[in-house]
């Protein structure tokens, strides 16, 4: 849990809390259809349980903040630029949320799908 002390006290944060607005973050941005297990495992665990963090890792070190995105991205787009996107709209959101400066934002292309035309 990150925190950050004030005058009029303390501010906890938990990674859960980074996640959620992430996640809010991740599927409004242009290009990304979902986002991803990073492995077979939370896939699984994700069909049984819904979980609105689903495919956002949050890090501490120190005072570092670290978010890993696994994401799919809708075929026929630029995957660098979705990529490069998200990652901008992710940092700006959690930032403005939370006053605090985020370390790196890393997008890991999990896979391609081609989105409804309906």
């Amino acid at each position: 849990m990150n925190y950050k002390t004030n005058p009029l006290g303390s501010i906890n944060v938990s990674p859960r809390a980074i996640a959620t607005i992430a996640y809010q973050a991740a599927v409004e941005s242009y290009g990304i259809v979902g986002l991803a297990s990073k492995n077979l495992v939370n896939g699984l665990t994700q069909l049984v349980v819904k979980d609105p963090t689903h495919g956002i890792d949050v890090h501490y070190d120190q005072n570092d903040i670290n978010i890993d995105l696994y994401v799919i991205v809708e075929y026929g787009t630029r995957i660098k630029s979705v990529a490069s996107s998200v990652a901008k709209t992710v940092r700006f959101h959690v930032e403005k949320s939370l006053g605090i400066p985020i370390n790196d934002v890393n997008v890991h292309v999990q896979g391609l799908r081609i989105s409804d035309s309906d």
